[in-house]
């Protein structure tokens, strides 16, 4: 007989080491966010100040091209059998490619502010804006190049775990989106 907490794990999809992973970086974005918002506490305009030269359009639209990632990495873990495999094998590429997307437009932000003057020590805003949105985006390089050669290698169990990581992914990116970029 097994205990309660060892059916939960079965349920998971993808190897357990994966939902380690995957829990211990949301904590690492979590604390990462709660810091930001304490610190903004004690310059609430400067913050506001400092968010308002944000590009929250070019934010927007990445938001979207990650959900519809995540769309179809999900797709991929809905086409299992063996007449799918191309299906699978597409949507990962796709859900990499609109990875690429994002960072292509999140590096033309970094590259606009940067050019602009804005560096990581302009303030201190702009200090947790580079670090958690420059962090998120090596979790999306990291993310792009797991689906890619989870695409290519397509061995039995490992597209959960790549579409796992890529839902982690997707999942901080809505959490620092509306703080970073939209909350007052």
């Amino acid at each position: 007989m097994t205990s309660g907490s060892e059916n939960i794990f079965d349920e998971l999809p993808g190897e357990l080491l994966i939902w380690v992973l995957i829990v211990s970086e949301i904590l690492v974005f979590g604390v990462g966010l709660i810091v930001f918002l304490s610190v903004r506490l004690t310059d609430p305009e400067g913050f506001a100040e400092a968010q308002n030269m944000l590009d929250r359009t070019g934010a927007g639209i990445n938001t979207v091209i990650l959900i519809t990632s995540g769309y179809l990495a999900a797709l991929a873990c809905h086409w299992t059998r063996p007449a799918e495999r191309a299906r699978r094998r597409l949507a990962l590429v796709g859900a990499a490619v609109l990875g690429s997307v994002f960072l292509w437009i999140k590096g033309s932000e970094f590259l606009a502010k940067s050019a602009s003057g804005i560096v990581w020590d302009t303030h201190p805003f702009f200090n947790f804006y580079y670090m958690l949105t420059g962090f998120h985006a090596a979790h999306v390089i990291a993310g792009v190049l797991l689906l890619l050669v989870v695409a290519w290698r397509d061995h039995e169990g490992t597209t959960a775990d790549a579409v796992a990581f890529w839902h982690m992914v997707d999942l901080v990116w809505v959490l620092l989106f509306p703080v970073i970029y939209l909350l007052q």
